[in-house]
């Protein structure tokens, strides 16, 4: 993409004998463009004069700080980039300086996203801004292309977009045809008028009968560039009359003439300039030096460009230029024609250049212009988690797409890149198989390319296990990533940021199995050197994840943890992708555990707002379990159900056992009981048991369905062995709080109080330094707690907080539910509101408002909630009771 806030306009139209630059001025299309609404599109085939039209209308307005100018290039299809683009544009006018917020790339970053935000940040525009996207016809993502419907279906009127193209894309315009929105610019209006045409050959110092001027505007068609070499070449005319009468604007004409006259009128240097050069996208001076073996390139470009050559800069220095595309199609064509055997050549200087420039991107795209395949794949693959980190995964999957069909079966790199691409999009088998094609292939590569490969194979394995919940196979990859013994690529910065990354994902595996010292240590590495190496996605998700696992040891350290993961991503404009969810989620856990459930309310929308389960099974499992929680509590017992059982399904799609399946599974079973459902609970125990991976979990279940059945030594037998310290698996304090409280309960049905004493005194006294409230909700004992009070005990003041709680919710059984009023629904919910009476599924609903299924779902969760209904067919009656929609036609 190329973006400046508005290209110059050197040359563009007319150039005087005198080397004056003019350009003409055509009112009547100034005038549609200044009048025109949302949207203008201007379609019409190469050189009819759109760009130049949109460029001499911004510059004779006085619109340049108001404008942004996106021009797409060939090679760019990257919608990440390609928005990023458009709002570091847009941020560049006066108007959206203050308005738009900054964005740093990151992987996961979705288009509609930035859409959206953009949107919502152009709200308070108080006057126009323009944003010209040129060359839109070389997008070729579909994606992008909704994307940008998106943004037009909600942008406020404020945003006037202005899109040039050689033809028509569907962009579903149907609407805002029928508003009168959108001003349509063709071929046949950007054709010259005679008096435009004249004006043209004025500025240009030619001096023409009108008979002449009339015959040229004729033979040419109105045609700009057709018009534009006639004047050029009739400046250098002995006879200009005579010309006139013998010249044929069309376009095979014009294509002989720019290389006959344009071309073939050059010197020796700026004809092997142009031909040489004609390979790249973007030409600079240094560039088009090491291409040509000369120097001062530069400066004939810029000679160029002011001859009028259909050669135009791309910055106000005049240092980058590109030639018009007419022109640059016809000089590869004879570059083709004169010099093949220079072309790989070309393309391969062009590719070393482009490395020793950091620009990797197009460095691997003239190695496989060049056939330099060995190269573009070595390039590929030590750039791959850099181009991932930065935000350009599609841009890696397109340059993967180049490489002839079936390469990765020879060539290990590559097949180690492929796998990445599939890992990326969620196929884990097929991302396996080309892991051993890579790991099998690896003994023909040179040893500094074989270390370099084995430790990209770590960093994918880890990243198949950390996706799979194979956390054994995380430890064992990264293990051997980080292992002193592992040599480093000299001259390659991506082995630090596979290091990083290694060090946060072995601290994540670790945190996952609830241990302390070694998630720590290596989290705190993963975060310092992540910000050593300036990449802020690493170090936020270092620091979500340490916010995690300050829960195992001190929860004063989780807001402060979370906070910093938090203002990190806003900083960075990551705020609703889904890996906010992890440090949102840890900041409601400790509330939830300390029964502060308005407070913990918030924080667990927005993470199941930005949640996706696609994304991070683990993170959304850690959620489910949080919700369950919330809504146990507040004694909404089927939407815990709910909540838990999606939990438990996202823990049996994990490939190896993690330790929240089991805490979930418990909780699960814990509920049915909750709803006198004992039989199902039974079962429930039985299925989870035979896995014995967290018999603690369990235990706990097991003693709670005991106590529900009136089988007190069921329940201590059941709690024995968390007791006495031979169950298997972690036991937070928040968990050992309940291990004693249920065996106080079960002492108590005994009739052994001392020991029921005991064992509730030791419940408070895990209780009582952090306020762990949430067990005595959810195991309710009252009387037992009250007779505590009166005895010995150093907790009065917590037991009666929480009898203050337990008598609240005893008087008033539904004072923690949701009111039986609605909260107003937001404007997003209300859209989805709208949908419901129809027929349309979930994924239908959420292709209409161009959003995901998985916002849908949690627009649906919130409806549900603010309308006290459980199904679809309720929201919708409630809804139309509450006049929200309107009544159905069997109903009037």
């Amino acid at each position: 993409m190329t973006a400046t806030s508005l290209p110059p306009v050197h040359g563009t139209f007319a150039v005087h004998p005198k080397g004056e630059l003019r350009t003409i001025a055509r009112p009547a299309l100034f005038e549609r463009l200044g009048g025109a609404g949302l949207l203008t599109i201007v379609v019409a085939p190469a050189g009819s004069g759109k760009t130049v039209l949109l460029r001499s209308w911004v510059e004779a307005a006085g619109l340049a700080d108001r404008t942004a100018w996106v021009s797409v290039e060939r090679e760019d299809h990257d919608p990440q980039r390609f928005w990023l683009t458009v709002l570091d544009e847009i941020r560049g006018t006066v108007p959206g300086s203050g308005l738009v917020r900054a964005l740093t790339p990151a992987p996961d970053l979705d288009g509609f996203e930035i859409v959206e935000r953009l949107a919502e940040d152009l709200e308070a525009l108080d006057g126009p801004v323009y944003l010209v996207i040129d060359d839109l016809h070389e997008v070729r993502s579909e994606e992008t292309l909704r994307q940008l419907a998106l943004l037009l279906k909600r942008s406020t009127g404020a945003l006037r977009l202005i899109l040039a193209s050689r033809h028509d894309l569907s962009l579903g315009l149907h609407r805002l045809r029928l508003e009168d929105q959108v001003t349509e610019i063709r071929a046949d209006d950007l054709r010259f008028t005679p008096g435009e045409a004249r004006a043209l050959l004025d500025a240009a110092g030619i001096q023409l009968s009108q008979p002449a001027v009339d015959l040229l505007h004729e033979r040419a068609e109105g045609w700009a560039a057709g018009l534009r070499l006639a004047a050029l070449l009739l400046s250098r005319h002995s006879e200009p009359e005579r010309f006139a009468i013998e010249f044929s604007g069309g376009e095979r004409t014009v294509a002989e003439y720019l290389l006959a006259e344009v071309l073939g009128r050059q010197s020796a240097d700026g004809r092997r300039l142009l031909l040489r050069t004609s390979i790249l996208e973007r030409i600079d001076g240094p560039l088009a030096d090491a291409l040509t073996g000369d120097v001062g390139s530069e400066r004939i470009l810029q000679d160029l460009e002011d001859s009028g050559a259909f050669t135009v800069s791309l910055d106000p220095a005049r240092s980058s230029f590109r030639y018009h595309h007419l022109f640059a199609d016809l000089l590869r064509l004879e570059l083709r024609r004169t010099e093949p055997d220079e072309l790989p050549v070309l393309h391969r200087t062009a590719a070393e250049w482009y490395v020793k420039h950091d620009r990797p991107v197009e460095a691997i795209r003239h190695a496989q212009a060049g056939g330099e395949w060995a190269l573009a794949s070595t390039l590929l693959a030590d750039h791959w988690f850099a181009l991932e980190l930065d935000g350009q995964a599609s841009t890696g999957h397109e340059l993967l797409a180049e490489f002839p069909a079936d390469a990765t079966l020879g060539d290990p790199q590559l097949a180690a890149v492929a796998a990445a691409d599939y890992l990326n999009r969620g196929a884990a088998d097929r991302a396996e198989e080309l892991l051993a094609i890579a790991d099998g292939g690896s003994a023909s590569l040179s040893d500094d390319r074989r270390h370099a490969l084995q430790a990209m194979l770590a960093i994918l394995r880890l990243n198949l296990a950390r996706l799979r919940g194979n956390l054994p196979a995380v430890f064992e990859s990264a293990e051997r990533l980080l292992a002193p013994e592992t040599p480093l690529l000299p001259g390659v910065p991506l082995r630090a940021d596979m290091r990083a990354l290694g060090l946060v994902s072995l601290g994540i595996a670790e945190s996952w199995l609830m241990r302390v010292d070694e998630p720590e240590r290596y989290l705190a590495q993963g975060i310092s050197l992540a910000r050593q190496l300036e990449r802020p996605y690493l170090e936020f998700n270092g620091l979500a994840h340490a916010a995690l696992v300050a829960h195992l040891w001190s929860l004063e350290l989780v807001p402060e943890r979370s906070h910093r993961a938090l203002r990190l991503a806003e900083q960075h404009g990551w705020s609703q992708k889904p890996i906010i969810a992890i440090p949102c989620v840890a900041l409601a856990v400790p509330m939830l555990w300390q029964a502060r459930l308005e407070e913990a309310e918030p924080w667990l929308e927005r993470a199941e707002a930005s949640s996706r389960d696609e994304v991070y099974p683990a993170v959304a499992m850690l959620l489910h379990y949080a919700r369950g929680l919330h809504e146990l509590a507040r004694g909404r017992h089927h939407e815990a159900l709910s909540a838990f059982c999606a939990g438990a399904a996202l823990g049996e799609r994990l490939v190896a056992h993690h330790p929240l399946t089991a805490r979930t599974r418990s909780l699960h079973t814990q509920t049915l009981v909750r709803l006198g459902d004992t039989r199902r609970a039974e079962q429930a125990l039985a299925a989870a048991e035979s896995t014995q991976h967290d018999a603690t979990a369990m235990c706990q279940a097991s003693a709670v369905l005991r106590l529900a059945q009136g089988d007190a030594e069921g329940a201590v037998a059941a709690l024995a062995p968390v007791l006495d310290g031979t169950s298997v698996g972690p036991n937070l304090q928040v968990w050992q709080v309940q291990t004693f409280l249920l065996e106080a309960m079960a002492r108590e049905a005994l009739g052994e109080h001392d020991a029921g004493t005991a064992a509730l005194e030791t419940a408070l006294n895990l209780a009582e330094p952090d306020r762990l409230i949430l067990p005595f909700l959810l195991h309710p004992a009252p009387e037992l707690l009250e007779c505590h009070r009166r005895e010995r005990t150093s907790h009065p003041s917590l037991i009666s907080e929480i009898l203050d709680l337990l008598a609240g919710t005893s008087r008033e059984p539904e004072s923690l539910r949701a009111p039986s009023m609605p909260e107003p629904l937001s404007d997003a919910e209300l859209r989805v509101l709208r949908y419901l009476p129809s027929h349309l599924k979930t994924g239908e609903i959420a292709s209409e408002l161009f959003v995901s299924p998985n916002t849908v779902k949690v627009h649906l969760r919130h409806i549900y909630g603010k309308l006290d209904v459980n199904s679809r067919r309720e929201a919708v009656e409630r809804a139309r009771t509450l006049r929200l929609l309107a009544p159905s036609a069997r109903a009037r």
